[in-house]
């Protein structure tokens, strides 16, 4: 049985192609952590952390990338860049894709921060 959180990320990554941006990789895992989609934006490389909520009772999707969890995105990113340098000269970006979702609900349009913080 697939993760619910699996499902969140192919529906992040099919959004993102439905705006003509090119997936570049999904679920990159490194010693800092992980990176859950690689884009690219014409000419911009989008590092995407996609998060859902369920339960209304928790913090907002959006509201649960807090300023550690920003951290391990930077220090994960920096990693990929160092490994991948044919991407180490493009302008980079920081976007969340938050699900708000009732477990009863299935397909949800996601809430799109746009450059959610910077190093």
């Amino acid at each position: 049985m697939r993760e619910r959180g699996a499902e969140f990320e192919d529906q992040a990554a099919a959004w993102a192609a439905g705006r003509g941006w090119r997936i570049v990789r999904r679920n990159y895992l490194c010693k800092c952590g992980e990176i859950d989609i690689i884009a690219l934006d014409e000419e911009c490389l989008v590092f995407i952390e996609v998060r859902a909520r369920t339960n209304p009772r928790f913090a907002s999707a959006a509201a649960s990338v807090d300023r550690r969890k920003q951290q391990k995105l930077l220090r994960a990113a920096a990693t990929f860049l160092r490994a991948e340098p044919i991407w180490g000269r493009r302008a980079c970006r920081f976007d969340v894709l938050a699900f708000e979702t009732r477990q009863s609900k299935t397909v949800t349009e996601p809430l799109w921060i746009r450059s959610a913080f910077t190093t």
